[in-house]
């Protein structure tokens, strides 16, 4: 009996793998009870026996880090952009430059690309870095397109900054903004997005929550340009997810730091 298994997420697929194999051990156990049986009745029977032959597609080797370096990228944008951008807006109002900034002829949208676009370029050089260390020094196998991943991963940072403009409307010092983004936003999409545990073993209402999270979607991404080589033809349902979660997050971010302008 084969069981083919999708070795992108290893700490599941061991699981999975062992329900396997308990299950077919069973399934042997009343296979030979039956035939024995039968040899009782027909000395000429065959007893026979049933075999497991696992196949791990993907990751053949099971290997730990080929699950979870890929979505350390997740990790890093979400942090580095979201606390970034709530934190540097919030700033503005710390130290009584926005007040200066409002009597100016700057608009709005004009301001929210001057302070935006900086983190999004930390982003960008970060989406690199990550990848380079996770291809050269850990060994993880880069097996799609880089472009596709750094394309879809822009469309994630909008996610991210889009939240972190929210948490810089609604708190008045970086503190604020650094509890707010760490512990309400940041710590739940972590726990939730499938990136440690997996979203099929939580409970009904929180998978249904789950489908909130950008973090889940983009972790589909990164694992499947990873580790499978998936292209836009399979990925494209995350990926339009992902831009209109983003566009909607930045424009109600938008909207609010507006009307604080105003």
């Amino acid at each position: 009996m084969q069981l083919l298994a999708d070795g992108s997420d290893s700490s599941a697929i061991t699981v999975a793998l062992g329900y396997g194999a308990r299950i077919v051990s069973g399934l042997s156990a009343e296979l030979l009870t039956d035939r024995l049986r039968a040899l009782l009745t027909a000395p000429g029977a065959h007893l026979g026996r049933t075999e497991l032959l696992p196949r791990v597609l993907w990751n053949p080797d099971l290997r730990s880090r080929w699950s979870f370096v890929p979505a350390v990228l997740a990790m890093i944008l979400m942090i580095m952009t979201m606390l970034l951008s709530a934190m540097g807006v919030v700033r503005e109002k710390e130290i009584g430059t926005l007040e200066q900034i409002i009597v100016t002829p700057v608009k709005a949208w004009q301001l929210l690309v001057g302070k935006l676009f900086p983190f999004g370029l930390i982003g960008m050089i970060q989406v690199f870095l990550v990848t380079g260390v996770a291809v050269f020094g850990f060994g993880i196998p880069l097996r799609g397109s880089f472009w596709l991943l750094f394309g879809l991963t822009l469309v994630f940072i909008l996610n991210t900054l889009g939240l972190g403009l929210l948490v810089s409307t609604v708190v008045s010092n970086q503190q604020q903004a650094m509890m707010v983004a760490a512990f309400v936003l940041m710590l739940p999409m972590i726990y939730l997005s499938g990136l440690n545990f997996p979203i099929e073993n939580m409970p009904v209402a929180i998978q249904w929550f789950t489908y909130l999270i950008p973090v889940r979607y983009y972790t589909t991404i990164i694992r499947g340009i990873f580790l499978k080589g998936a292209g836009l033809e399979v990925l494209w349902p995350e990926a339009l997810t992902l831009l209109l979660m983003g566009l909607s997050i930045l424009a109600v971010a938008a909207a609010r730091f507006r009307k604080r302008l105003d």
